[in-house]
């Protein structure tokens, strides 16, 4: 089971998962390719040259030291890289580190006030892009460098944060209970009298001030394009039926 999936809360799950892009990773390993490279070119030259004796076993113990340092330091980026995870939860937003020693940091979406996005040229080439989470808190994730379909990672917080805001104001309809097939009387028995009036609907009370936030965080999201207009004036006019 992956690390991140342990440290989930009661009811949270992951909706994203997403690495660094892989030039990342070329990048922190670069010292690794260079030392294969200058054995592949040594032992080039060696041949080319032609040399014998001493000097030739000098270049091989060079050669096959540049190769396993290599392969090592290469091999070390490579698991850094895969366990360096971004995720999104229903709760929070995640950034998980380290081979050995782990560390977990993480953001939840209640406190996340705005997303920036910036891509470069290359980035909308190649798809990454660095993401600056703004949060209300000192502490938590800020930014997500070089982060491989940043776009798609956005509008998958910004989503899971509409439906936690939902959630938590009650303005979400709660499923209607299965319908039950009524069994009429037999024929010339009398219908039984109702033991009880029918139950009255419960609906979420709210209080203005709640009300006002919970308006003023849809009508963010409708800003930034996270729900359309439409969706907006039916969760306006459902929230003002609670009343």
């Amino acid at each position: 089971m992956p690390y991140i999936d342990g440290k989930l809360a009661s009811g949270e799950r992951v909706l994203r998962r997403e690495h660094q892009h892989w030039f990342v990773l070329v990048a922190d390993a670069r010292y690794g390719i260079l030392a294969i490279a200058a054995a592949i070119l040594l032992l080039i030259l060696r041949a080319a040259a032609r040399t014998s004796g001493d000097f030739d076993r000098v270049i091989g113990f060079v050669v096959l030291a540049l190769v396993l340092g290599g392969l090592v330091y290469l091999a070390w980026q490579i698991l850094r890289w895969v366990n360096e995870e971004f995720v999104v939860t229903t709760r929070r937003v995640l950034q998980m580190e380290g081979v050995l020693n782990k560390q977990l940091v993480d953001s939840s979406l209640e406190k996340i006030n705005d997303a920036v996005l910036t891509q470069s040229i290359f980035g909308r080439i190649f798809g990454f892009g660095d993401l600056d989470i703004l949060t209300a808190s000192e502490s938590g994730i800020s930014r997500l460098r070089m982060l491989k379909d940043a776009d798609g990672f956005k509008r998958a917080m910004l989503d899971a944060k509409h439906e936690l805001e939902l959630e938590l104001s009650g303005a979400r309809p709660l499923p209607s209970p299965p319908l039950r097939a009524a069994s009429g009387p037999p024929s010339g028995a009398a219908p039984a009298p109702s033991s009880a009036p029918p139950a009255e609907p419960r609906h979420s009370e709210m209080t203005p001030d709640e009300l006002t936030r919970t308006l003023a965080s849809l009508a963010d999201l409708r800003d930034r394009g996270a729900i359309s207009p439409e969706e907006y004036e039916a969760k306006k006019a459902d929230l003002l039926r609670r009343l």
